[in-house]
This record gives structure tokens, C-alpha cells and sequence, in this order.
């Protein structure tokens, strides 16, 4: 059981270079930019590893600039109360201009006209007249009328999908887990595969943007390819682990699959013919860095200052409009009765509740409770403490 009451001024430490917009975010009257500080309230990441990182008992939150969190103990984190956050959708657009660049330049070639074009050094006068006869061998597919299947509808896949119409392709997609939001961005023109073998039947090209899971661990595999068309071109832009390389290694040298571009290379994927390595640049861009940057320094702020929680990886997102009355959080087991002990810790100090927000994950769950009365600052010590003790509480805070 953790007291976290916040401080007037709350210290936030960076564990990678986070661009200076974000930084901005933070009023500087009460908060600071303290990359060496050993008790910072909360710290922003990108890549960094922090799996062998001592974890000060002062952190309230983690926020990575970016989607991804395997960098990140999580499970240590929500077992110690520290919020997650992470950003997504603030790097969609960068990832979805690369998938539909890779799109079209492995449709036409590029990429290896390019290395082609290249040996051709020291040729002299004779480069436009090779360059004429050998063009031949890199003649390409135009992708309008294809069909792109598209494998996750989230933040980007939706985008590749309704600018792929754009294009005048033709666009499945398969998502069973689509969010309402998401649902309402996307594009009538569609067409919504109810399974995901539907999907690989009729896919001239097929894009795959979803979160690596014990589930979906190789999806991309042997069994999967033998329901695809010959020839059929894969992106993936989203985990390497989605692929079994073995079995897209064969697929490419039987020529089953045409083309695999992955931005995870390793030592297999740099033997595979047909493979196309990128250097992870997805999210490889001065936009999408400072979108992240400002997106998860707005999170953390907003969470220190007011108890709100969006786009948290571990907790359950929770927002309370805020009044400037004093703000009881606490996050905790998820069991029964919970909140109403902690409303009669609150009554044995005669404060009145004017807003209050539950909200439960898995296990775990998140209160926010208003107060409507002032609170005298003599007793929120001995307030703190009686909430603590309810079984189940796992950190508390008075904002």
C-alpha cells in the first residue's frame, strides 16, 4: 500500500532524447525537467530499457512516447500502482505513408532497380543503353484495381485503408476487435472479411497492423500462405514475431509468396529471397516524434494534476471533469464493496462525495471521488492513512 500525495511541484525525468514540444507541455511552475533525479514523480521513455531499472517508490506513472511497451515492466508497474501510458495513433500517419511508399515501390520494382541501376557505375556512355535493355527485367504491376487486404483496423490501419481507396484499390479488412471510434473513420467503400481466411483468399496484397500476442505468434505461416493467391505481397509493419520466418522463407523461394517487406530485419530475414529489410522506420519521422512527445507529456500531466487516466496500458482509463475540489484517487483490486468503504473512510471525516468515477480492468480498478466540502490539509495525513488500510488498496492519492 502506497501514499502518493502530490507535490506542488512534481519532477519528470527523460530516459532517451524527447522532443522539446513535448517538454513544453509542462508548466514550469509546477513541473520540472530533472534527467537526474532519483524520486521523479514521472518519467517519459522511448526505446530505453527499463527492465533492469530500479523503480523508485515516488513514481506515479511511465509514459512512452510511442505504441509499443515491451520495454517497459509493466506487470511490475501495475503491481507497484504505477500508471502506464502510451500514444497511439500519434505516429499513424508516418507508418501508413511508409506502408503505402513499400506499397507501391515492391509493385514496380523499385527497390531492386534501384540496386540494379546502381552496379552500372564505371559504365560511362553506355549507362542509358543498359539501362534501356535492362529495365526489362524490373517491368512491375500497377496497384490500382488490386485488392489490399488489410489486418487491423486501428489507428493505422484504418488510415492505409481509406487512403488505399484513394488509390483506386480495392480494400478488405479483417479486425474483430474494431473500436467504435475507429468505425466511424473508416470508409463504407470497405469491404469487412468476416474471417480472416476470407480475407487471404481474395488479397493481391496484405498488410498486417496488430499488437504481437501469444495468439496471433506466426500467424503468418505455412498453413496461411496455402489460403493465399499465388504471387500475394506482405507488409508487415507491425511486429516481426507475426511472421514464422522458416515457413515465409520456403513461401518466397516457391515463388507463393511474391514479395515480403518487414521493418524487422534479422539474420534470417537478410537471406530470404524477395525480402525486402527496412531499418524499423515506421515511425521514423520529426512529426511523428514530436506528436508522441506531446501526446504522452499531456497524459502524464494530466494525470499528476487532475487523477484523469487515457491511453494507459495497465490501469483502466478514468476521466472526472475537473472542478478544483480536493480529488481522492485510488487504484485497487477489483473486488466487491471496495468503493463503498472507501465513501465510509471519507464519512468518518463528515466530507461530502459531489462526483465520484469507478472503472475496473481485469483485476484492477480505478476511484476518483470529488469532495465537495473543503477539506482541512491537517487531515488528509490521517485520511490517506485510513483509505491505505482497506484490504485491497494499492496506492492513494489526494490531489
Amino acid at each position: 500500500m502506497t501514499t502518493l500525495t502530490l507535490n506542488k511541484t512534481n519532477t519528470i525525468k527523460t530516459l532517451n532524447n524527447i522532443a522539446e514540444c513535448g517538454l513544453n507541455v509542462f508548466d514550469k511552475e509546477s513541473f520540472t525537467i530533472d534527467n537526474n533525479s532519483e524520486e521523479p514523480d514521472a518519467i517519459i521513455v522511448r526505446s530505453n530499457n527499463m527492465h533492469e531499472m530500479e523503480l523508485d517508490k515516488n513514481i506515479k506513472a511511465i509514459a512512452r512516447a510511442g505504441a509499443g511497451v515491451n520495454n517497459i515492466p509493466v506487470e511490475d508497474c501495475n503491481e507497484r500502482g504505477i500508471v502506464v501510458f502510451n500514444t497511439p495513433g500519434a505516429n499513424a500517419n508516418a507508418v501508413k505513408e511508409l506502408v503505402l511508399t513499400s506499397l507501391m515501390a515492391l509493385s514496380r520494382n523499385l527497390f531492386s532497380g534501384v540496386t540494379w541501376a546502381k552496379t552500372l557505375e564505371g559504365e560511362g556512355e553506355q549507362i542509358p543503353n543498359l539501362v534501356e535493355t535492362g529495365k526489362k527485367q524490373f517491368i512491375g504491376k500497377e496497384i490500382k484495381g488490386k485488392t489490399l487486404g488489410v489486418i487491423g483496423l486501428g489507428s493505422v490501419g484504418s488510415l492505409v485503408a481509406n487512403d488505399a481507396l484513394d488509390l483506386d484499390m480495392d480494400v478488405i479488412g479483417f479486425d474483430p476487435f474494431i473500436s467504435v471510434d475507429t468505425a466511424w473513420n473508416l470508409s463504407r467503400k470497405v469491404q469487412r472479411a468476416m474471417t480472416i481466411e476470407e480475407m487471404f483468399a481474395h488479397a493481391d496484397y496484405i498488410t498486417v497492423h496488430v499488437p504481437l500476442t501469444d495468439e496471433n505468434n506466426g500467424m503468418f505461416n505455412k498453413e496461411a500462405f496455402n489460403m493465399m493467391k499465388p504471387g500475394v505481397h506482405i507488409l508487415n509493419f507491425s511486429r516481426g514475431g507475426l511472421v514464422n520466418e522458416g515457413d515465409m522463407a520456403a513461401a518466397l523461394e516457391s515463388g507463393k509468396v511474391g514479395k515480403y517487406v518487414t521493418d524487422f530485419p534479422n539474420e534470417n530475414v537478410l537471406k530470404m529471397t524477395n525480402a525486402i529489410p527496412l531499418p524499423h522506420l515506421g515511425a521514423s519521422t520529426k512529426e511523428s516524434e514530436e506528436n508522441c512527445a506531446v501526446m504522452a507529456a499531456r497524459q502524464v500531466q494530466d494525470f499528476l494534476e487532475t487523477g484523469n487516466i487515457k491511453n494507459s496500458v495497465n490501469f483502466p482509463n478514468a476521466s472526472l471533469p475537473y472542478t478544483g475540489k480536493r480529488r481522492v484517487t485510488a487504484y485497487h483490486y477489483n473486488v466487491p464493496n471496495m468503493v463503498g468503504q472507501i465513501t465510509s473512510a471519507l464519512s468518518n471525516y463528515s466530507l461530502n462525495i459531489a462526483d465520484m468515477v469507478n472503472r475496473s480492468r481485469g483485476d484492477s480498478a480505478y476511484t476518483m471521488i470529488d469532495i465537495d466540502n473543503k477539506v482541512d490539509d491537517r487531515i488528509i495525513p490521517d485520511l490517506e492513512e485510513n483509505i491505505n488500510q482497506i484490504e485491497g488498496i494499492v496506492t492513494v492519492r489526494i490531489i
